[in-house]
């Protein structure tokens, strides 16, 4: 940890963001409205976990949106590549011993919602985590029992809303349900998901949520939808939809984000 953080600093070059930013599929076009941009690949990062899942770049990025300082994870691993769940715990780790307070969460999603198709976004108020897994697990100290009351920060839920009405953006919300991948939910699984609450189901983006708040970080997160669940329009699911839907509502989803972290160049941490 000692030496990634080291190594870091002195790439950052004084850069101090409060705000970070774990990218899905399809938000490319972020990373493109950095000012400065400073780009660090995770396999140039000792113990960065790189992921082999097409469609993520694997860097870390750095620079200023609106003159705000963030740094971005661009590309995460899930837990069906290597099966942990805590796979992405030193970088969010990492992020927090850089400064970072505030981590805002992106994915790909499937709806369950014929008012919430293709291309849309979706605000995320809050989760179920259906897999049952759990990055917290073998965590030695009480500090393991996370309340998961307020996980997304209200105020952050407020200013992403703000900043989507402000562009004319529509942005959904929801309930979004972890499944573990990487096969894809069958119709009668989205059957059960939408009788027990659910806006949105994907693979990603819960563990990294118990994470941040066991690290004593604020939450805020969005899912592009990239397609409808199984059995809603008859067609077959596959990773090639959703890397051709996911740019669609990425741009949506980029000027909300640039916008509501901007803010006049203050940080939101």
């Amino acid at each position: 940890m000692r030496t990634v953080i080291d190594l870091l600093v002195e790439r950052l070059q004084g850069l101090v963001p409060r705000t970070g930013i774990v990218l899905g599929s399809g938000l490319g076009t972020l990373v493109e409205a950095l000012e400065d941009p400073i780009r660090i690949p995770y396999d140039e990062l000792p113990g960065f976990p790189v992921s082999a899942v097409s469609g993520h770049a694997g860097e870390l990025v750095a620079g200023r949106l609106g003159g705000t300082p963030v740094m971005m994870l661009s590309g995460r691993v899930h837990y069906y590549e290597h099966g942990d769940a805590n796979a992405m715990r030193l970088p969010i780790q990492v992020l927090k011993s850089l400064g970072v307070q505030s981590l805002i969460l992106t994915n790909s999603a499937g709806s369950l919602r014929e008012d919430m198709p293709p291309g849309s976004v979706m605000q995320i108020t809050d989760h179920i985590n259906f897999s049952g897994l759990n990055p917290l697990i073998g965590e030695a100290s009480d500090r393991r029992f996370v309340g998961m009351t307020g996980a997304y920060d209200s105020d952050l839920a407020v200013r992403m809303r703000r900043a989507a009405e402000a562009e004319d953006i529509p942005l959904s919300s929801g309930v979004y349900m972890w499944f573990s991948g990487p096969s894809f939910e069958t119709p009668a699984e989205i059957r059960m998901a939408r009788t027990l609450g659910a806006d949105a189901v994907g693979m990603s983006t819960v563990p990294e949520v118990i994470i941040a708040r066991f690290l004593g970080l604020r939450v805020a997160a969005a899912s592009v939808i990239t397609n409808l669940g199984a059995g809603m329009t008859g067609a077959e699911l596959s990773h090639d939809e959703t890397k051709d839907m996911a740019p669609i509502g990425g741009k949506r989803l980029a000027v909300i984000l640039s916008r509501m972290i901007s803010g006049g160049g203050k940080d939101i941490g």
